[in-house]
């Protein structure tokens, strides 16, 4: 038995699967985001830990003969958290997370050193962890004072599970501290955030052993041989490797709390002006590019929240039929935005209300304004070299039928629908964990699930799509200058 557990933002999934991939059952523990300040984004790591206890117990109970044959666990988690550990393994402050941005102008110091953009081959992004532990070490000088360890969410996990400081290609990608070409920590770039390599994790790749359990947790779980802990990966990476999403040419479009556009890719392409992630995959010897909006299927729930509905009633509220855009333009800049604009402080807008506006009208722009912003995202990935021809969609908003059909049309190229499954980001770890353990062909094991259907562009609505992007990309500068 293999168990994936996937760290998310706003809950951790425990997934317990065979070794023939077949999913026994899952569980997932909520988590809750603190916000102290505005641009601010915290969470303890306590409460990841009692998360994925409950996670876990839940499964165990369930399924108590099976989980005592677990061999192997695979980690997933959300990417750039600075978790900051003193020299007693104790958490120092609350962790800072993706989508905070109070870093913003030592990111862009950092980003204004051509070494990082040279050795990473990404811009510094106000989310990544590097920038982070500079501002820290300029308004927390104590805090940073203690730092022993710097490690990423879902790292956390593994020293509360091995003992051992252990982190992995993929999730290091987004720290600006990886040579990503060499798939190595970069001395030059630790030092000009006042570190060293000492105060890192080591480094494995996502499939390879990255710890074992340790026989604490072992005998209270009832497990009874030892389990394999893989280095496993950062959420978008799982989410691929559960997608069989490996090889040149696969690409997926998550509509998640943040929305991505990834590409798997043979060789490493950097292009950092094109504000594309160029990453290491979980896999050796691969690599992906991303573009990443921060707010896709959070920018409905926001939606959702102030017009006290919930997102599935929006979305029904549209029918199954895509409409030609109206008047209403959305721009899902709720906390910032990466990919093209890398500009932490701008923020949403609707522009084109009038007295004849519905919630439904509303539900449509905001639809719309992310469908756009993936939009740029493509125009960008390719820009970058990446080929994508058709995508295939995961993530809680890739349930409205309606938003897919948007996305397409925007996109202007199919978008595949997996058969019925659970091919998420905990799935994909459980395989990291499967290979880890019996040391199994990763190619062999990360396949892609059959597709149930396929939803094109709609030609007839193509030039109005095509119009109301043009207004909707000409209001970003406006809205920037305000």
């Amino acid at each position: 038995m293999f168990l994936g557990l996937d760290l998310g933002t706003s809950g951790i999934r425990a997934l317990l699967m065979d070794e023939n991939q077949h999913i026994l059952g899952s569980a997932t523990a909520d988590l809750h985001v603190s916000r102290p300040r505005p641009s601010w984004s915290e969470q303890a790591p306590e409460d990841w830990i009692a998360a994925a206890e409950m996670a876990i117990a839940s499964v165990r109970d369930a399924h108590p003969t099976e989980f005592s044959a677990l061999k192997g666990i695979g980690l997933s988690g959300q990417m750039h958290g600075a978790t900051l550990y003193d020299a007693e393994d104790r958490p120092i402050r609350p962790s800072i997370l993706w989508n905070d941005t109070r870093a913003a102008e030592e990111a862009a110091e950092m980003d204004a050193t051509p070494a990082f953009r040279r050795i990473t081959g990404n811009i510094v992004f106000p989310g990544f962890t590097a920038p982070k532990l500079r501002w820290i070490a300029r308004h927390e000088p104590e805090a940073f004072a203690r730092v022993a360890k710097v490690l990423l969410p879902k790292d956390a996990l593994r020293l509360w599970l091995t003992g051992d400081y252990v982190s992995e290609m993929s999730d290091a990608s987004g720290t600006s501290w990886l040579d990503i070409g060499a798939r190595d920590w970069s001395d030059e770039l630790l030092a000009a955030t006042g570190l060293t390599r000492a105060h890192m994790p080591r480094l494995v790749e996502g499939t390879e052993p990255g710890g074992m359990l340790r026989e604490r947790l072992r005998r209270e779980w009832k497990i009874e041989g030892a389990v394999t802990v893989a280095g496993g990966a950062g959420d978008n990476a799982a989410s691929a490797v559960g997608m069989g999403m490996v090889s040149e040419g696969q690409a997926f479009v998550s509509l998640g709390t943040s929305g991505v556009l990834f590409a798997a890719n043979d060789v490493w392409r950097p292009q950092p002006e094109s504000a594309v992630h160029a990453f290491c995959h979980a896999l050796p010897n691969r690599w992906h590019q991303m573009g990443v909006i921060l707010s896709a299927a959070d920018a409905l729930n926001w939606h959702a929240r102030t017009s006290g509905a919930t997102a599935g009633d929006l979305s029904a509220e549209l029918g199954e039929k895509l409409r030609a855009p109206g008047p209403i333009t959305f721009l899902p800049y709720l906390s910032g935005e990466r990919t093209p604009h890398n500009d932490a402080r701008i923020r949403g807008a609707f522009t084109g209300l009038g007295h004849e506006t519905g919630r439904a009208e509303m539900t449509q722009a905001v639809m719309e304004g992310v469908a756009f912003a993936l939009a740029d995202n493509l125009a960008a990935l390719r820009s970058a070299g990446a080929e994508v021809a058709r995508v295939t969609a995961i993530g809680g908003g890739s349930r409205s039928s309606y938003w897919l059909q948007a996305i397409a049309t925007a996109l202007d190229i199919p978008v595949e629908l997996p058969a019925r499954g659970d091919f998420g980001a905990a799935f994909g770890a459980a395989r990291l964990g499967l290979i880890a353990a019996t040391g199994a062909d990763p190619l062999s094991i990360c396949t892609a699930p059959p597709v149930d259907h396929v939803i094109f562009p709609d030609a007839a609505l193509r030039p109005a799509f095509d119009t109301a992007r043009q207004r909707y990309r000409s209001l970003y500068p406006l809205l920037a200058n305000l």
